[in-house]
């Protein structure tokens, strides 16, 4: 089992390919250039062969032509046979042939018994005809190759013999067998260093994919800071870098992944609005604390609880919910403890999927009562404003039309109705003026003319404006500020305007003999406190919440009788607020109230909205 599983490595892969292609290759090499070796080795025997043929046939032939007629035929023959013994061809037979084919001599002693005989051979007929370019292999009795070249031997223009050789070639064939043996000792001791080598390069290549297996599990399971190394720039190298890489921005990624998971049940939890999802089938599977707190849920959310029983939806709701068509309602929700109910606003908000069809749906709970409230708030100002408006154009279209039914005629009735006209119409002068004034300070159009303050001038300056009034009731007022403040940053006129709607209230609703006190001092965090004290007849705990709301009056008929517009404290709120304090009021029924309100002490600034 280990050899089969090695043999499916990529290692035995490697080895195996590099084997057969070294194989294959020398092969290839081996056997041409034994062929290129034979074919070399023959050629040079066969161009010996036919170059010593040559030099003999030309040798025979001046042998013929100086023999002729001047000594006997036994002289010549020996004198061939001389010339033919000194041309010594090692395992070579050389004869010399007459015209007719005749052997007249051999270089070998046992072939003399064939001298005078004819030699019938293919090649000796075709040299005898005057060709001569002949060569041929033969076999000889003893199993031997041999080659055979024949020239022939011309007098002039005339075959007067020919030159026959039969050569040996077992000496050639001998040195193609050891060439053969060292080429096949070459190539095993090539193919066992191949093998070697395979083996190596092999683990050089297989080795990093290993390491980079183990790295790759490594990651899959979490561990992101294991890095491959880098051994080189080729391409195992690369890889590496690459997958290095890859693990970087994978861990990134996660990291990133784990953020925004991170951040999106972070903003789920702080969210104000409540959010809760469902799947398909409008099952809860998750909701944020907020929508828990609407839903009066604070425990753990029910196994399977169904979004529209949960919201208390009716029965055309969960219908249009299932169908992805819901798209808000308004609900009442009552918190636990039998409190008052809140108006939540819900929007549903489907989820598709790609491929069609609706995953879930998302419901975002808005919690309106505020707004709600708001709106109310802006409804009866708006009332209010108009009732306000209402009643002196009433009083003044009654006296007109009076005027205009004779009472013109009568002239102290007139003077007194042309009175009455004149008071509606300061009056609604004073409310209109109030109103821009508010809406001013509202859209940060008022302008703060910041300038350093002397407190104690200030305060006296507010008392003396309305030392008329207070001779008239015999109210005492005093002032009193602390060692500790001089002077302050703000704006003269418009604290001026704070100051005097508070001892305003103060001197109409203290009765004649009591007090009003104007008290300056420096509290923490470098805020400057001012308080207007007096001992009227106070404000109910129920109307003290509501006090600084506009219109709003504890006694409304004495309050207008006493040409009050009911926005003197929301505009002196307003004003404190633009300069960065708070105003507040402390009143018992009957013993009188306390407004206190705080400004920067020692900030110096320039104009501002």
């Amino acid at each position: 089992m280990k050899w089969r599983s090695f043999i499916r490595t990529i290692q035995a892969k490697l080895i195996i390919i590099y084997v057969l292609l070294i194989l294959i290759a020398m092969q290839l090499i081996g056997v041409y250039f034994v062929s290129s070796m034979k074919n070399s080795l023959t050629d040079n025997f066969t161009k010996d062969l036919k170059a010593r043929a040559e030099m003999l046939s030309i040798l025979t032939a001046d042998k013929f032509g100086s023999e002729a007629g001047t000594a006997d035929e036994e002289t010549a023959v020996e004198s061939l046979r001389g010339m033919v013994n000194n041309l010594y061809i090692n395992g070579a037979e050389i004869q010399v042939l007459d015209a007719s084919g005749k052997i007249i001599t051999t270089s070998v002693p046992s072939q003399n018994d064939y001298v005078g005989q004819r030699n019938t051979q293919t090649v000796v007929n075709r040299a005898l005809q005057g060709i001569s370019d002949n060569e041929e292999y033969i076999i000889a009795d003893d199993n031997v190759r041999k080659k055979v070249v024949a020239k022939p031997v011309l007098s002039g223009d005339k075959v007067v013999g020919a030159i026959y050789i039969a050569a040996d070639m077992k000496d050639l064939y001998a040195t193609m067998g050891r060439i053969n043996s060292v080429f096949i000792s070459g190539l095993l001791l090539a193919l066992a260093l191949t093998v070697v080598l395979c083996v190596i390069l092999a683990h050089t290549i297989t080795q990093p994919i290993k390491e980079m297996t183990r790295h790759a599990t490594a990651v899959a399971e979490g561990r992101f800071n294991r890095k491959m190394p880098v051994l080189g720039n080729d391409e195992i190298g690369q890889l590496s870098q690459a997958f290095n890489y890859m693990t970087g921005r994978l861990r990134e990624a996660l990291s990133q992944n784990e953020e925004e998971k991170e951040k999106l049940t972070s903003i789920l939890t702080n969210m104000s609005d409540g959010v809760v999802a469902t799947d398909e089938n409008g099952v809860v599977i998750l909701m944020n604390r907020r929508a828990a707190l609407m839903l009066g849920n604070e425990g753990p959310l029910p196994e399977g609880a169904p979004l529209d029983k949960l919201l208390g939806l009716d029965y055309e709701q969960s219908g249009s919910l299932a169908k992805g068509n819901a798209q808000s309602a308004m609900l009442h929700l009552t918190h636990m403890g039998g409190e008052d109910s809140n108006i939540v606003r819900v929007t549903f908000t489907p989820i598709h999927r790609r491929e069609g069809g609706i995953a879930g749906t998302i419901a975002v709970l808005q919690d309106v009562t505020e707004q709600e409230n708001l709106e109310e708030s802006r409804r009866e100002f708006v009332a209010n404003v108009s009732h306000e408006l209402r009643t002196p154009l009433t009083t003044i279209k009654s006296y007109v039309e009076a005027l205009d039914d004779g009472a013109l005629e009568d002239p102290q009735l007139a003077v007194r109705f042309v009175g009455v006209i004149r008071n509606e119409t300061e009056r609604m002068i004073r409310l209109v003026t109030d109103l821009l004034h508010l809406s001013r300070l509202d859209s940060k159009e008022a302008l703060l003319r910041i300038q350093q303050t002397d407190i104690t001038e200030m305060l006296e300056d507010v008392a003396d404006r309305f030392s008329f009034q207070i001779r008239q009731k015999r109210i005492d007022i005093s002032t009193r500020v602390r060692k500790d403040v001089t002077t302050a940053w703000l704006d003269r006129d418009q604290i001026d305007q704070v100051l005097g709607n508070l001892v305003s209230n103060a001197l109409k609703y203290t009765p004649e003999g009591g007090t009003i006190e104007l008290e300056a001092l420096k509290i923490e965090d470098g805020m400057l406190s001012i308080s207007v004290r007096d001992s009227g007849i106070g404000i109910p705990k129920k109307d003290i919440e509501r006090i600084f709301e506009r219109f709003y009056r504890v006694d409304k008929a004495r309050s207008r009788n006493m040409g009050g517009t009911g926005l003197g404290l929301s505009i002196a709120r307003e004003i404190v607020k633009a300069h960065g304090g708070s105003i507040s009021l402390q009143s018992e029924l009957n013993e009188g109230s306390k407004v206190t309100f705080t400004l920067p002490l020692n900030e110096q600034r320039g104009s501002e909205a």
